[in-house]
């Protein structure tokens, strides 16, 4: 079986666990992998760029090639080929939990609880709960559910359409290396900088896919692109700035303002100002619409590697004619 209908079979059957079973309850290998760069993080850390890239290169580079080992190893059977693709895809992907914990935290806002949102929340984003009122709360999650979508699922989908299941592990690593060590903390601004800079560089097309679809899946599509073009480039974040500024637009609500981590507060810009404040509702509707770009996103990522076939293809037959 040619590697394109692997990728589409396996990433649709892959996505299809998530939707059914969601993220594996035990011994999840996003775990396992987030111990093992611990471990070495013990052994590696210094106060040094250079420490903190040989300590993305070793954890990073050894998830890759060990599955590039296991593709390899059942490269001759389509079906093993296939079933490792969704077993990958399905380990990596996130879209099932994401949902499931930003309509958790809705449900208490609903209800009144705001002391159970804010106990939930941290399962979705780093946000100092105890900083937020209830309209704070949703707007945290809606913005979680608009990156996460790009992160927990677009990013992998793309990687997989390039590179198959290294691909989808190498995404993965990368993301959880900067989840783990990127961010700007006294001990991570040089150690972590590696780490960070390599997530940028790996999200940039999925943040981008995931813009463009939230603009077609959206109801607003002309507000989508003008929040995109407007206050994308006002984000801190290359990657998170595009898919939060379209879902705000297509959404049509506000995003981005005051913020708190870890006692830090940061002011960050307003991202589509036309729009209105997010309310509780706002929350359910973020979660359908992060579904729909999943799904187009699988559509897109394995139509793509069709579309690259059949070209080489057709390059080869003309060469033999010319």
């Amino acid at each position: 079986m040619r590697a394109e209908r692997v990728f589409a079979y396996g990433a649709a059957a892959g996505l299809l666990g998530d939707l059914l079973l969601g993220d594996p309850r035990r011994g999840h290998p996003v775990a396992v992998f987030g111990r093992a760069a611990g471990a070495v993080e013990r052994v590696l850390w210094r106060d040094h760029r250079g420490r903190g890239a040989l300590h993305a290169a070793v954890c990073a580079g050894g998830a890759v090639a060990l599955a590039a080992v296991a593709a390899r190893a059942v490269r001759t059977s389509a079906a093993a080929s296939v079933a490792l693709t969704a077993a990958t895809t399905w380990a990596v992907v996130g879209g099932t939990s994401l949902g499931r914990e930003a309509r958790a935290v809705g449900e208490a806002l609903e209800s009144g609880d705001i002391e159970a949102a804010r106990a939930r929340l941290p399962h979705l984003c780093g946000r100092d709960p105890q900083a937020l009122d209830a309209d704070g709360i949703a707007r945290a999650v809606v913005e979680s559910v608009a990156e996460n979508t790009s992160d927990a699922v677009v990013g992998a989908l793309v990687w997989g359409a390039v590179g198959g299941v290294p691909g989808l592990v190498g995404f993965r690593a990368v993301n959880t290396l900067d989840a783990m060590v990127g961010h700007r903390s006294p001990r991570y601004l040089r150690y972590g900088w590696a780490s960070a800079r390599l997530d940028d560089l790996a999200g940039w097309p999925g943040a981008r896919l995931t813009a463009a679809l939230a603009v077609l899946a959206g109801g607003a599509p002309r507000t989508a692109v003008r929040a995109w073009r407007a206050d994308a480039h006002k984000h801190p974040s290359p990657n998170a700035g595009p898919v939060e500024a379209s879902f705000a637009g297509a959404l049509g609500v506000r995003l981005g303002g005051t913020l708190s981590y870890g006692g830090r507060v940061e002011h960050r810009p307003v991202l589509n100002g036309e729009g209105r404040a997010v309310e509780v509702r706002d929350i359910e509707r973020a979660v359908r619409l992060s579904r729909r770009v999943s799904a187009l996103a699988l559509g897109v990522c394995a139509g793509a590697r069709f579309a690259v076939r059949a070209a080489r293809t057709l390059t080869k037959t003309k060469g033999r004619t010319s």
